[in-house]
C-alpha cells in the first residue's frame, strides 16, 4: 500500500527513487527473507543460497553505494533520499537493509577520513564491486561487552579495568591484533573485510581504543558457526577471532586520541539509520494489518467495521507517522552538520524500534490466532522488530546514554 507524503518537497528524483526501492523491497527482498527465515543459519550463507542472489541484485543496482560520493563513483545521495531508500527497503526485509547498511560501513567511515591510500584501497575496489565479493561488517560487539561499548562519555568509559577485548599492538608499519568478537557482528560469517574497533591503550579504558579497517581473508582471523536466533533470521551474525592478524598503519583511522569522539560519531550514524529502518518495518506491519482487517469477517462483519480496530489501527498509523516524521528530521539534520548530535540519533532509534514492536504486537492481535502461524508475514516481522529493541545497542542503555549527554549540557 502506499501513504501520503506529508514532505510537499520531495523532488521527482525522490519520489521515482521511493517507487524504485518500494517495488524492488516488495518482489525481491520480501519473498527471499519470507525463504530464508526458513533455513538454517548454514543454510543461509551457503554458496548457492538465495541470500548471494539478493544481495548480487543489490549490488548490481548500485545500493552498496549510497553513502559513496560520486567522485568516487558512489550514488551519492542527499540525506532524505537516503532516508527513503533505507526506508522503503526495510519495508522489505530489515534484516536486509541492516546486511547492506553494514556492508558499507568500513568505506562509508573512510570516506570521511579519505586519503589517497585509502580511496585506492578501500573506496574505490567497494564502489565498484558489482557481484558482492566484498562484504563489510561493524565489528565492535565482544562476549563480554555489548551495549556498554556504544556509551563515550559515561563514567566506565574511561575505567581502566574495563577493556575492549580485541587488543592492537603497534610493530614496525603494522597493527597486530589478537582477540575475539561476538556472535552478534552483523555479517560476520560472510564478511571480507570490517570496521573493527580494538584496544590500543588500556590505562585509558575504552576511551583507549581504535578503529581500523581490517581484511577478514587474511591467515590469522578465523570465523565462528552463524548465529541461530529469533529474528532477522536473513542477517547472518556470527563471531570473529584474530590471532596475529595485521593491519596496515595506514588503515588504522582512527587512534585513542580521536577514539571517544569518533565512537560517538559512528553510533550517531548507525542509529539514525535505525530510525529509518525501522520506520519501514513499522509501515509494512501497518499496511499487513490494515489489509487483514478488509478482509477478515468476525461477528458477521468485516474486522475493520469493528470500533475497537478502527481505534488500534488509528494508534498504529500515528506510531508509523511520528516514526518517520522524526527518524527523517534527525537524518537529514544529523547529515547535513558535522558532527552529528548524538542525542538525536540515540532517540531516533529507542522511539522507532520501540514504535515498529508496538505496531507489529497490535497487528499480530488483529490477526488473532492467525498472526501467531507461519503461514502469515506478520508473525516473522514481530520477531524482526523484538530484535530491534536490543540490536546496535540495547534501547535501555541508549536511553541512559542519550540522558546522560542531556545532564552534560545543563549540569
Amino acid at each position: 500500500m502506499s501513504y501520503l507524503e506529508l514532505n510537499i518537497d520531495l523532488t521527482e528524483e525522490q519520489e521515482v527513487l521511493k517507487k524504485e526501492v518500494h517495488k524492488f523491497a516488495v518482489e525481491v527482498l520480501r519473498p527471499a527473507a519470507i525463504k530464508l527465515d526458513k533455513m538454517t543459519p548454514e543454510e543461509v550463507i551457503a554458496e548457492n543460497s538465495i541470500y548471494w542472489d539478493v544481495m548480487k541484485k543489490m549490488y548490481e543496482l548500485g545500493y552498496h553505494t549510497v553513502h559513496t560520493p560520486d567522485e568516487y563513483g558512489g550514488m551519492a545521495l542527499d540525506p532524505i533520499s537516503q532516508h527513503i531508500f533505507w526506508e522503503e527497503l526495510a519495508y522489505g526485509s530489515v534484516g536486509f537493509a541492516v546486511s547492506l547498511g553494514v556492508s558499507l560501513f568500513a568505506p562509508f567511515m573512510a570516506s570521511m577520513l579519505a586519503d589517497d591510500f585509502i580511496v585506492e584501497k578501500i573506496i574505490k575496489p567497494f564502489a565498484s564491486c558489482k557481484d558482492a565479493s566484498i562484504v563489510g561488517c561493524w565489528a565492535i560487539t565482544e562476549p563480554n561487552h555489548g551495549s556498554d561499548t556504544l556509551t563515550p562519555g559515561m563514567e566506565h568509559f574511561r575505567n581502566p579495568d574495563v577493556i575492549q577485548e580485541v587488543k592492537a599492538v603497534k610493530k614496525g608499519d603494522r597493527w597486530v591484533l589478537n582477540g575475539q568478537k561476538s556472535a552478534w557482528v552483523s555479517n560476520g560469517p560472510i564478511a571480507t573485510q570490517a570496521l573493527l574497533f580494538v584496544n590500543i591503550d588500556k590505562s585509558m579504558g575504552m576511551a583507549g581504543g581504535g578503529i581500523c579497517i581490517c581484511d577478514l581473508t587474511q591467515k590469522g582471523v578465523q570465523k565462528g558457526k552463524p548465529l541461530d536466533k529469533l529474528g532477522q533470521r536473513e542477517l547472518p551474525q556470527g563471531e570473529i577471532y584474530f590471532e596475529d592478524a595485521e593491519v596496515p598503519e595506514e588503515l588504522m583511522i582512527v587512534d585513542p586520541e580521536s577514539y571517544e569522539v569518533m565512537t560517538e560519531i559512528v553510533i550517531a550514524e548507525a542509529n539514525m539509520h535505525m530510525g529509518a529502518f525501522f520506520t519501514g518495518l513499522a509501515q509494512a506491519a501497518y499496511d499487513l494489518a490494515l489489509q487483514y482487517a478488509t478482509e477478515r469477517k468476525q461477528g458477521g462483519r468485516y474486522l475493520i467495521e469493528h470500533q475497537d480496530i478502527k481505534k488500534k489501527l488509528f494508534h498504529m498509523f500515528t506510531k508509523v507517522e511520528t516514526a518517520r516524521a522524526y527518524s527523517r528530521a534527525v537524518m537529514n539534520y544529523n547529515l547535513n552538520f558535522a558532527p552529528p548530535v548524538a542525542k538525536f540519533s540515540l532517540s531516533s532509534k529507542v522511539y522507532c524500534t520501540q514504535a515498529a514492536f508496538e505496531v507489529c504486537n497490535d497487528a499480530i492481535q488483529i490477526f488473532g490466532g492467525y498472526g501467531l502461524t507461519k503461514e502469515y508475514e506478520i508473525e516473522k516481522l514481530f520477531r524482526d522488530a523484538r530484535a530491534g529493541l536490543i540490536e546496535d545497542g540495547s534501547n535501555d542503555t541508549l536511553a541512559i546514554s542519550g540522558g546522560n549527554m542531556i545532564a552534560k549540557e545543563v549540569f
